[in-house]
């Protein structure tokens, strides 16, 4: 559109313009990156003006940076070049790595300013000759931190970095915390970016393989060339420049090999956490379902044993003698003991397509079997006895001619050393004492026969200390034959427990809360005895009572014996 001619002036037409063509534009380089911060900042400023903008924001935040004074500073040697820190010697200690090269070379520019030999003499510092200034420290940083290969190389053996591993003690509580500061440590040496985190207990299969797979496979740019012994170029012919030049190349491999190894180990060691968690967690669940196997196979035998019990309880026991039916009850009940899971399966389903007779004959086999396995097992034990014994009274007689003991004087024996334990005053008097007190076989023991006895009898192994608690117990039935007439009014659990021997002897961990409860709930407690019994998983209120009567006749006969013992003192 033209502006209408003004007055005096008139509008003529020379030529007609061609139409407009439109050419595509792909801008590149600084010309995009300007192309897009027009787009996202919605504004039409042309690339100077954008470039004229970074300058100034680049120049306002050099203002803003904040160096930190190196107090050791001037007392560096700039001979001892390498050993110095030269971030700390910049006041970026605080950055390192992270430093920009702007950030870089707006340090130098402000410890120039400051430190300058000209502006410290101006001032009247004493200044050192030629290069002994430690001006030369701040020059010499600047020129590496500027160089990007020279940086890299003191990068790669930065004093501060924490090249150490993970101890498992250190890791023993808060593996994943230590863990995972150690992996993100070292993950600054990666050439590749985006390096996977350690996860937690959470973290996916695939996300815990990507994560080994990339550490097992580390690739590190770290290199040691900042520690080379010797400077080629300080050589004076062309075969020492290959010398040093050969010597550093090994001096670099044999350091990136260790720093590989201390990656290795690293990973490894969180490899070893892992399996082990692996092998804790498989032993758990292994543990859970043999616990859970065992209950399974203690229901279905209970549930067996209750189905044996009520078949012959209602055939009367396959007898109208009553003399006959509680002999039958007892093998009944030696039968739920004795027999197995499958066996009492295979009994019952016998039982259950029989008519009584026959249910009879196979509960009598069944009773015969089981009494012939336990005269066996009877004779081995009594065999294993006798060869203990004889053992034992011959290693007695040649270590101090002592007389023969006897069964009830063993018994006797081991039941003092249970009442009386390690650390009761004048213990292996009190023993004796007590065993002359309630032997039959009128024979007196010493101290030292009861110790010498003890000693040899510690020797033996379980099966045979078992065998002598059981011929205890066998002696104590014979002995006590007049309470089979109180059986008939027993019930089957009842009719089996004989006071001295315990079939199902009381744990330390059963013994803890029993004594635990007993202090919890005292005399005037109500129903007293129910609640000591609930707080002691598997024992029932009449075992807690019996317990507790023969730990009362325990601290009754440990108390008399060691008042004999302190009397005949006090005679002597």
């Amino acid at each position: 559109m033209l502006c209408e001619a003004q007055e005096g002036h008139t509008t003529a037409v020379f030529k007609t313009l061609p139409a407009s063509v439109l050419c595509p534009v792909e801008p590149v380089g600084r010309w995009f990156e300007a192309l897009v911060k027009r787009r996202v900042r919605n504004v039409s400023a042309s690339f100077h003006e954008l470039e004229d903008e970074k300058e100034s924001s680049s120049e306002s935040e050099d203002e803003e940076l904040q160096l930190e004074e190196y107090p050791l500073l001037k007392t560096l040697d700039p001979k001892d070049w390498k050993n110095q820190d030269h971030y700390a010697v910049l006041g970026l200690v605080h950055l390192r790595y992270k430093a920009t090269q702007r950030q870089i070379k707006a340090a130098h520019k402000a410890m120039v300013l400051k430190h300058h030999p000209d502006k410290r003499k101006a001032a009247g510092e004493q200044i050192g000759e030629g290069d002994n200034d430690y001006f030369t420290c701040i020059t010499k940083a600047n020129e590496i931190l500027s160089d990007p290969l020279k940086r890299r190389a003191f990068d790669s053996v930065d004093p501060t970095f924490d090249n150490t591993i993970p101890s498992k003690s250190e890791a023993k509580e808060n593996f994943i915390e230590v863990f995972s500061a150690a992996f993100e440590r070292n993950a600054r040496w990666s050439k590749k970016k985006h390096v996977p985190k350690l996860g937690n207990l959470n973290s996916s299969i695939e996300e815990v393989d990507s994560f080994y797979s990339f550490w097992y496979n580390f690739d590190s740019w770290r290199e040691f060339s900042y520690l080379d012994e010797e400077e080629k170029e300080k050589a004076e012919c062309r075969d020492e420049r290959k010398w040093i030049e050969k010597q550093n190349r090994a001096a670099r491999a044999q350091r990136k090999k260790e720093e590989m190894n201390r990656i290795r180990t690293l990973v490894e060691l969180e490899v070893a956490r892992l399996a082990k968690e692996k092998e804790e967690e498989e032993a758990r669940q292994q543990a859970l379902q043999t616990k859970k196997e065992k209950e399974t196979q203690k229901k279905a035998i209970k549930k067996e044993r209750q189905k044996l019990r009520t078949v012959c309880k209602n055939w009367n026991y396959f007898t109208d003698n009553h003399a006959e039916n509680v002999k039958m009850m007892e093998d009944v009940e030696k039968l739920c003991d004795r027999l197995e899971l499958v066996s009492l399966q295979a009994l019952n389903e016998v039982l259950a397509s029989s008519t009584r007779d026959e249910g009879q004959a196979a509960i009598e086999k069944q009773i015969q079997e089981v009494n012939a396995q336990l005269a066996k097992e009877k004779e081995e034990a009594e065999a294993r006895m006798r060869q203990a014994t004889k053992s034992s009274d011959h290693a007695t007689g040649c270590g101090g001619g002592s007389k023969a003991w006897l069964e009830d004087d063993l018994q006797l024996l081991i039941k003092g050393v249970n009442i009386f334990p390690a650390g009761t005053n004048a213990r292996w008097e009190v023993i004796a004492n007590f065993i002359n007190s309630h032997s039959t076989s009128g024979i007196k023991r010493t101290a030292k026969d009861v110790i010498n006895k003890a000693k040899n009898l510690q020797k033996l192994d379980p099966v045979q200390k078992d065998e002598i608690n059981k011929k205890a117990f066998e002696k104590f039935n014979k002995e006590h034959s007049t309470a089979v007439a109180a059986v008939d009014k027993a019930t089957p659990s009842e009719r089996f427990e004989v006071p001295g021997y315990d079939i199902n002897p009381w744990t330390a961990e059963e013994q803890k809360l029993l004594e635990q409860a007993l202090k919890t709930y005292p005399v005037n407690t109500p129903e007293r005895w129910e609640k000591i019994a609930a707080t002691v998983p598997g024992r029932t209120k009449r075992d807690c009572m019996k317990r507790y009567k023969e730990l009362v006749e325990m601290v009754k006969a440990k108390k008399a014996a060691q008042d004999q013992v302190n009397t005949a003192r006090s005679k002597k």
